[in-house]
């Protein structure tokens, strides 16, 4: 666990998971609006004293006694429009399935991106994004104005949460089939390949 910064009487002690500084300004815009943030990649277990945690890029599952130990608000940013693509590749899903393409903020739970929607919306891809890794930084920034349009409401304790409507869908990194060509890949064609050859596993 890493002490971002410390500063006299906090509007907010965050615990931010996942991606550092490095990796996203959201951790500067915290600092920037006098929360005390830590910061850490790693498992973790519960900790008390914090007024929201923020999971970005964490690739660990929380459960639900870490989530109980916590005892505030833990707060997911997924780059799919829930409940579909829950889990992993939901942006590789998001077109093979013909689902809808989009961000959400969530309440994590005990289950895998189950939890309560605090924000969400629709992301439109511009003609240009037409690889996987195109629409992905395209996810990427949109989550991040999505997470900035949601802060004020976070440090005025002003925000609600609803429940997920619909079945949705969900997908495991061991669903990515062995025969996808890669992120770099264009979409529209690629989709094309596989639904021609199937999808195939090693």
């Amino acid at each position: 666990m890493k002490r971002i910064n410390e500063i006299q009487n906090p509007r907010k002690k965050v615990l931010f998971l996942g991606y550092d500084e490095k990796q996203t300004h959201l951790i500067d815009a915290l600092v920037k609006n006098n929360c005390v943030v830590d910061h850490t990649e790693d498992k973790v277990e519960p900790v008390s004293g914090y007024d929201f945690v923020v999971s970005y890029g964490y690739r660990h599952i929380l459960k639900q006694n870490v989530i109980d130990g916590f005892g505030c608000p833990i707060l997911n940013l997924h780059i799919a429009y829930l409940p579909y693509n829950r889990g992993a590749h939901p942006n590789f899903w998001a077109f093979y399935d013909n689902t809808p393409t989009g961000v959400t903020i969530h309440l994590i739970d005990g289950g895998v991106d189950t939890g309560p929607i605090v924000k969400q919306r629709f992301v439109n891809f511009e003609k240009e994004d037409d690889t996987f890794a195109k629409t992905y930084a395209a996810l990427i920034e949109n989550i991040e104005v999505l997470f900035l349009d949601l802060l004020p409401s976070l440090l005025a304790d002003d925000w609600t949460a609803k429940k997920q409507r619909g079945i949705g869908t969900h997908h495991y990194a061991k669903d990515l089939p062995s025969n996808f060509s890669g992120w770099n890949s264009i979409i529209e064609q690629e989709i094309a390949k596989l639904d021609k050859e199937g999808l195939k596993y090693e």
